[in-house]
């Protein structure tokens, strides 16, 4: 019998887990180590792939970390996290939230996305349905796939900025569905929901009480104009008891290399979370756990800042993607992305002779002809759109739109 072999891995097909067949690697992530490539090759490239802040990690976080390597905090600790982290995390639930917890119903993971697929390979049967709001964070279904579960997607839709409906979520409910996944604001639209919009999907919620909710709050720091964030426990505390609020210090506190995430939600669940933890990583880093608990409990005084600096960025790449005719860019409330729709480009050819079929298409050719790395919007479950992550300079955001707009303007 032959046996096929696998190009990147050189292991026979056959080898390799029927579950890895279902699942993909990370576009976002590919687009960004393409950037760098073509940077390291000489050519002059401005990435809109990464979704990480530019700014540095706060002095007192960095402090703390050294001050923990100092006193010897080097050790394992407890497979999810220090008591003292915990606390901490207790801490800012209820400060910024009003949500109470013990440090038992806390778990501290290697970054938000590890809290995610803990608790969803604690959780998921085969069959077991998740649902996802579309454009969704690209590791969302890959997670639910590897964890044995279906994803199962609602598709929202720029007329209403990207937000899911009540009646959306209403006719995505089956009697399989075990989680619905929500983030706001959103990656990748930015899209923020009201407290009134909120309450509209936990009404639904309440109706259905087979149905868990697993929030991704990240961007909980980074709104604009405005916007006040919520999160659905508080919107609805009768959801407390089947609701998984999860965080970290990744994006707000600029410490997406720290790779700390967390999450409070029932005493059975964080166990369980614990148990899945214990037998893969085992706990986070200990010096990561320290600068953690200084993040959280140290000042606060950098997010308003930064919240302006970002916010300056959202308007100028909104502004100058809307001059663009075929581009319509929505505002959106917080997060660092935007989400434009390309629905008026679809079937133009490029200056270099590429058809613009889809939004695949279209990244593909900016990339190659106009030195713009974004990443395409199929890879966010949403077509034809793409995402653009405004983390980094005024200077490199401003010349990527000029780029983006000679570029779309030769377009035929």
């Amino acid at each position: 019998m032959t046996v096929g072999i696998n190009i990147q891995t050189g292991a026979p097909m056959s080898f390799l887990s029927a579950t890895l067949s279902r699942v993909k690697p990370s576009p976002t992530i590919a687009v960004t180590t393409k950037a760098r490539e073509l940077k390291a090759a000489g050519k002059d490239v401005i990435g809109l792939g990464a979704g990480e802040p530019d700014f540095d990690t706060p002095d007192n976080i960095k402090a703390a970390a050294v001050a923990a390597i100092e006193a010897g905090k080097t050790k394992y600790t407890d497979p999810d996290g220090i008591i003292e982290l915990k606390q901490a995390i207790c801490d800012k639930f209820q400060r910024d939230n009003g949500l109470s917890y013990t440090t038992a119903q806390v778990s501290v993971g290697t970054g938000g996305k590890q809290i995610l697929y803990n608790a969803l390979m604690a959780t998921l049967n085969p069959g077991d349905e998740v649902v996802i709001p579309a454009p969704y964070w690209v590791s969302y279904p890959d997670m639910v796939l590897l964890a044995g579960g279906e994803p199962v997607v609602a598709e929202t839709s720029i007329q209403t900025n990207f937000k899911l409906t009540a009646d959306q979520l209403e006719a995505a409910i089956t009697p399989k569905t075990k989680w619905l996944i929500f983030n706001s604001p959103s990656n990748p639209t930015g899209a923020g929901y009201s407290r009134e919009e909120l309450k509209a999907l936990t009404d639904v919620l309440m109706r259905h009480p087979h149905v868990w909710v697993m929030t991704d709050d990240m961007y909980e720091h980074l709104a604009y104009d405005d916007f006040e964030f919520c999160t659905p426990a508080q919107v609805e505390p009768a959801l407390y008891d089947r609701t998984l609020t999860v965080n970290g210090v990744s994006k707000a506190y600029a410490m997406t290399g720290w790779r700390i995430g967390y999450a409070a939600g029932p005493e059975d669940l964080i166990k369980a979370m614990r148990k899945v933890q214990s037998q893969s990583t085992s706990n986070p880093c200990s010096i990561s756990q320290w600068a953690a608990v200084e993040a959280l409990n140290g000042t606060q005084a950098f997010l308003e800042p930064n919240n302006a600096v970002f916010q300056r960025r959202r308007d100028l790449v909104v502004s100058m993607l809307n001059e663009i005719d075929g581009i319509t860019c929505p505002v959106p409330e917080g997060a660092f992305y935007v989400y434009p729709s390309i629905s008026g480009l679809i079937g133009k050819t490029s200056a270099g002779g590429t058809l613009i079929e889809d939004d695949e298409s279209f990244a593909t050719a900016l990339l190659e002809e106009g030195n713009v790395a974004v990443v395409f919007g199929a890879a966010f479950g949403l077509s034809p759109n793409f995402r653009v992550s405004y983390a980094t300079s005024d200077a490199a955001l401003k010349e990527a739109c000029t780029r983006i707009q000679v570029f779309c303007a030769g377009l035929v």
